[in-house]
Parts: structure tokens; sequence; C-alpha cells
């Protein structure tokens, strides 16, 4: 894949991307423990939801009060089940929220304080926007049923409801395709985990001149 061209020189940007289940957060974690800045769409977007947050009020007017708590925020529950059962539910969720995710992100970016930021986007394969906005892309790779099986352990999802999620994400080919970097954490120790982050890290740096 062609680098894109009109990403600003510094500080430099990663985008790093996975399906649900392959680890990107936890190699978010390392890359900011070798010094990166680390700008997640997903904190932005889940604040963007909770009580007093930028979205709560389009979802409101979209949706109506049965998808906003007592206390205000987003009802995660009652939105997932929606979105189960009526797939235009989640793009017009995503129609409130990335838009202010993008310039939330694209602040945080112009803000960092270190020469490499590493931008955590679950859905960057599926955004032609974010793409153009990252230097080199990384993805953190895994097989399927390993996805399935880790979200089955830490969330205790119903295997219905993660199929649902993986199939609206990219499949591991079309990530595969736009990947600069593949870090692999399938049947991987913490350790080889962190020794291929490192010596990726140290290569992507060397390759832009840091």
């Amino acid at each position: 894949m062609d680098r894109p061209l009109r990403v600003p020189r510094r500080p430099l940007r990663i985008g790093l991307t996975g399906g649900i289940g392959s680890g990107k957060s936890t190699v978010a974690r390392m890359l900011v423990q070798l010094g990166a800045t680390l700008v997640d769409a997903d904190a932005i977007a889940r604040a963007s939801t909770a009580t007093g947050g930028a979205a709560i009020s389009a979802i409101r007017h979209t949706f109506g009060d049965a998808l906003i708590n007592p206390e205000g925020a987003l009802d995660r529950d009652q939105m997932r089940a929606l979105a189960f059962q009526d797939p235009t539910v989640r793009e017009r969720l995503e129609a409130i929220v990335h838009p202010i995710v993008r310039d939330e992100m694209e602040h945080q970016c112009q803000m960092a304080a270190s020469d490499c930021v590493v931008l955590d986007i679950p859905l960057l394969v599926e955004s032609p926007h974010w793409r153009e906005r990252v230097h080199t892309v990384w993805v953190v790779d895994c097989q399927p049923g390993t996805q399935t099986a880790r979200v089955m352990q830490r969330n205790g999802w119903p295997i219905e409801q993660i199929q649902a999620v993986l199939a609206a994400q990219a499949s591991r080919e079309q990530r595969l395709q736009v990947a600069h970097t593949v870090i692999d954490n399938d049947q991987t120790s913490l350790q080889q985990l962190e020794t291929q982050v490192r010596a990726a890290y140290a290569r992507t740096r060397q390759e832009f001149g840091l």
C-alpha cells in the first residue's frame, strides 16, 4: 500500500488496528511504554456518549429517551441489542459519533508532545478517511477462532453477539491487505508480543528518520 502524501511529516502517525479480541489495546500500551502518544478512538467515542458527552443530544433526538440511561449517558446494552436487530441503527449512531471522534483525534495529534502518535482505530480498514491521515498502518493479527475465544472469556458475550461484531468488522484478509506492519498475536506470549512490538517500532522509527 502506498504511503499517504497529505499527512504532516511530524509527528509520525502510526495507525493501529485489529479485530475485536486481537490484543490491539495491549500493543497500544506497549507502544506508549516505548514513548509514543496514544490517541484512542474508542475512548473518545465513549466520552462522547457518556453523561454530558458531545453526542448525547443528537442521540436523544435520533433514537429517543429510551436509549439514554438515568445518568444521562447512552444506554450501551439497549443500543447493542437494538443494533443487533437492525443494522441501520449502527450506521445512524456512527453518523453522529464519528465526526466528533475525527475532530478530537486530529486535535490530539496536533497537540501531542512526542514525535510519534499511535492512533488506535478499530475501523481504520473500513475508513478511507483515516488511512489517508496516517503514515503507516499496523495490524494486530490473529485467527477469528482466537478472537472469539478471547471475547467470550473477557466479556462473557454469547457467541451470536461475537459473530455479529466480527461480521460487521473488516475481515482478517482485508486488514492484512492494508498492513505495512503485522504483529502476530495468535498463540503468542506477552514476552513474545513485546519483543515483536519493540522491533517493529524501532524499524518504523528508522524508516521515517526518527
